[in-house]
C-alpha cells in the first residue's frame, strides 16, 4: 500500500463521519480562533497605537520637564511621577520636579542651531473644555493648547481651512484659535467647512475661528482631534493650564533624529543652568514612546492568549485521541481486511495518522479563518487596515499538525497491532 493510498483510505473515512469529525473539526478550530483571535485584535490594536501615538511624525521629538503619565482608570493624572525598580517598588525621581518655564523655552528656540529644525514653545491650557456655538456644544473633552508659529508643524497637524496664528497673534494673545476636525463637526453639524470667522466660546470666552485642522483620527485612548489651539500668551490667563511650557523639535529626516537630540540634551542644560555634574531634570521623547510602552504591555496579553489557546488545544488532543481510540474499535474488522490482502503494520499506522491529523489541520484552517474575522473586528472598531497575523497563522497550522501527530499515535499503534485473524472475526 503506498503513502497515496493510505492518505486516499483516510481523507474517505473522514468524509464518511461527518458527525465525529465535525465535533472534533469544532473542538480544534476553537482553541485556534482564540489564539489567532486575540493576536490578530492585539496587531490591529498595535498597529492603530502606532498610528495614533506617533502623533509627532517619526522625525519629531518633545522636551518636557517630567516623564509622560499614563494611568488606567483611577483619579486624574496630576503628574507625580515614579520609577519601578527590579523590585517593582516605586521610587519618586526628585530631580524632575523643575518646571519649564518661558524664559528656559524661549532661549532654548533661540540658541538651538541644528540643521533647518523647527522648534516649537507650547503648553497645556487644560482639558476637559466645553465649547460652545449658538445652542450646540461639545462634550466636555476638548484640550485647549497654546502654542507658536510652528506648534502645527511640529505636532502633525495640517490645516485644512483658513490660516495659521501669526506673529499679531502670538504677540497680541488675542481671542483667536484653530480648531479640531471633531469639534468642527459637533458645532457645525451639516456644513463643518462655514465654521472660518465664526465666534465660539471657549471657557465662557467668545473666541474667533481662523483655522481648521484636517481630521488626524481618534482613538480610545488619544483624541487627538478634539482640540482648539489658541497663542501662548493667550493660554496663559488661564488658571488651569499646565505650569510648564512644552518643547517640540522637528529635523528633516529620521537619520537626524540621534544627532538632534544630543545637541538638544546639550542646549536644555545650558538652558536650565545645569552643572557637569548634575543629571538632567527634563525628559527628552520621541513621540512613539508611548506606543513602544503599550505595545510592551500587550505582549503580555499576547502570551496570555497563547496559553488560553494552547489549554483548548491540549483539550482537543485528548477528545481526538478518545475519538481515534473509539474509531479503532469501531473499525477492528477493516484493519483485519487491510492485513489480510497484504497490508503492513506501517500501512494500518499511517492510515490513521494521516486521520488525525487531517482532522487537526481542517481544525486549524476553520479556526485560522474564524480568528482573523473575529479579531479584525478590533481593526473595524479602531479604522486600521485588514490585519493577517501571518507567522501565528502558520504557527496554528504546525500546532494542530503536531497536536494530531500527537493524538493519534497511540490509537495508530494499538490499530497495527492488532492480530488480523482475531480482527476478522471481530463482530
Amino acid at each position: 500500500m503506498t503513502i497515496q493510498d493510505s492518505f486516499v483510505l483516510a481523507w474517505r473515512t473522514v468524509k464518511g463521519n461527518k458527525l465525529r469529525t465535525g465535533i472534533t473539526v469544532a473542538i480544534i478550530a476553537f482553541g485556534i480562533m482564540a489564539l489567532i483571535g486575540i493576536i490578530t485584535a492585539i496587531s490591529a490594536m498595535n498597529q492603530s497605537l502606532k498610528e495614533n501615538f506617533s502623533f509627532m511624525g517619526a522625525n519629531a521629538f518633545t522636551i518636557r520637564y517630567k516623564e509622560m503619565n499614563a494611568r488606567f482608570g483611577g483619579g486624574p493624572n496630576n503628574g507625580d511621577q515614579f520609577a519601578k525598580t527590579k523590585k517593582g517598588q516605586r521610587e519618586k525621581k526628585s530631580n524632575l520636579d523643575k518646571e519649564i518655564r518661558i524664559e528656559e523655552a524661549t532661549y532654548f528656540k533661540e540658541h538651538y542651531g541644528f540643521s533647518r529644525a523647527k522648534v516649537s514653545i507650547y503648553r497645556r491650557g487644560g482639558g476637559n473644555n466645553e465649547l460652545h456655538y449658538k445652542d450646540k456644544k461639545t462634550n466636555p473633552q476638548i484640550t485647549l493648547w497654546g502654542g507658536d508659529e510652528n506648534y502645527i508643524a511640529v505636532n502633525g497637524y495640517q490645516l485644512e481651512l483658513g490660516r495659521n496664528i501669526n506673529n499679531v497673534d502670538i504677540q497680541s494673545g488675542r481671542n483667536v484659535c484653530v480648531i479640531g476636525s471633531s469639534v468642527a463637526a459637533k458645532l457645525f453639524t451639516n456644513k463643518p467647512e462655514k465654521c472660518i470667522d465664526k465666534i465660539i466660546l471657549v471657557q465662557g470666552k467668545p473666541y474667533r475661528i481662523i483655522g481648521l485642522f484636517k481630521s488626524k483620527g481618534s482613538s480610545a485612548m488619544l483624541r487627538q482631534d478634539d482640540i482648539v489651539f489658541s497663542s501662548l500668551k493667550n493660554v496663559r490667563q488661564y488658571t488651569n493650564s499646565n505650569p510648564s511650557y512644552q518643547l517640540g523639535i522637528m529635523v528633516n529626516n529620521v537619520t537626524e533624529l540621534a544627532p538632534a537630540i544630543d545637541e538638544a540634551t546639550e542646549q536644555m542644560r545650558k538652558a536650565r543652568r545645569l552643572i557637569p555634574t548634575e543629571t538632567d531634570n527634563f525628559v527628552v521623547d520621541k513621540s512613539d514612546k508611548f506606543a513602544d510602552l503599550f505595545i510592551g504591555l500587550l505582549a503580555g496579553i499576547s502570551g496570555a492568549a497563547g496559553a488560553i489557546g494552547m489549554i483548548t488545544l491540549i483539550g482537543a488532543a485528548i477528545g481526538l485521541m478518545n475519538i481515534m481510540l473509539v474509531a479503532v474499535s469501531e473499525r477492528t474488522r477493516e484493519v483485519g481486511l487491510i492485513k489480510a490482502i497484504g497490508g503492513k503494520r506501517k500501512d494500518v499506522r499511517r492510515q490513521f495518522l494521516f486521520e488525525s491529523i487531517l482532522i487537526s489541520i481542517l481544525g486549524a484552517v476553520f479556526g485560522i479563518i474564524l480568528g482573523v474575522l473575529v479579531g479584525n473586528i478590533f481593526s473595524l472598531v479602531l479604522h486600521t487596515g485588514f490585519v493577517v497575523p501571518w507567522l501565528w497563522v502558520l504557527i496554528g497550522i504546525v500546532i494542530c499538525s503536531v497536536v494530531g501527530l500527537a493524538a493519534g499515535i497511540y490509537p495508530a499503534m494499538k490499530a497495527s497491532a492488532l492480530n488480523p485473524i482475531e480482527a476478522l472475526r471481530y463482530e
